[in-house]
C-alpha cells in the first residue's frame, strides 16, 4: 500500500469520526470512550494493514503525543477524554518519522487549532474572560490583589470556563492528515 492511499484511507475513515467526537464535545463536554477507543481500534487496524513496523511507529507517536496533555490533565485543565482522543490522534497520524518531525507537526497543529478555537470563543463571548483577565493581571500588574481576584473568578468546572479541546484535536489532526496527503501527491 503506497503512502498516498494509506493517508487517503485515514482521511476518509477519520473525517466522520472526528466530526462526531467534535459534536459530542461541543454539546455535552465529553468524549465517550466507545468513540475514542473505537476510532483508535480502527486506526490501529489500518496501521496493522500497512505493516507491523508502521503499527509500532504509530503507537510510539500515540504515546508521545499523549505526554503533551499529561501536565494539563494533572492540573485539571484537560479532561481524560482529551488525553484519550490525543492518543487516538497520534495513532492515526502514524509513525513519528525522522527526528520526530511528524509528531512535532501534529502537536503544533493541535496547539494552533486550540489557540484559534479559544480566541474565536473569546470573541464570540462563549467563554468567561474572568480567568484570562486574572492571569494577565497577575503577570503584568504588580498592584493587583491576587487573592481577591482569585475569589472573584468562577469555578473552573463551570460551562463558562470550558473550551472543547476535542474540537481542537479534531481540527489539528484533520489538518495534519490533509497536509500529509497533499505532500504525498
Amino acid at each position: 500500500m503506497n503512502a498516498s492511499n494509506l493517508i487517503l484511507i485515514k482521511l476518509v475513515l477519520a473525517t466522520p469520526w472526528l466530526i462526531w467526537l467534535s459534536v459530542c464535545d461541543c454539546k455535552r463536554h465529553e468524549l465517550p470512550n466507545r468513540l475514542t477507543f473505537g476510532g483508535a481500534a480502527v486506526m490501529a487496524a489500518v496501521a496493522l494493514a500497512a505493516g507491523i513496523d508502521y503499527l509500532l511507529g504509530s503507537l510510539i507517536t500515540a504515546f508521545l503525543s499523549t505526554l503533551f496533555l499529561l501536565l494539563p490533565f494533572f492540573l485539571r485543565a484537560a479532561g481524560a477524554g482529551d488525553v484519550k482522543m490525543l492518543f487516538a490522534a497520534g495513532l492515526t497520524a502514524g509513525p513519528p518519522g525522522p527526528e520526530m518531525v511528524n509528531l512535532l507537526v501534529l502537536i503544533f497543529m493541535v496547539s494552533l487549532a486550540g489557540l484559534l478555537l479559544a480566541v474565536v470563543m473569546l470573541l464570540l463571548r462563549r467563554v468567561n474572560t474572568a480567568r484570562l483577565k486574572h492571569y494577565l493581571r497577575c503577570l503584568f500588574d504588580f498592584r493587583y490583589d491576587r487573592e481577591a481576584g482569585r475569589k472573584a473568578m468562577p469555578p473552573p468546572d463551570t460551562e463558562a470556563c470550558r473550551v472543547p479541546f476535542g474540537v481542537a484535536i479534531a481540527i489539528g489532526l484533520w489538518s495534519y492528515l490533509l497536509m500529509q496527503f497533499i505532500h504525498t501527491i
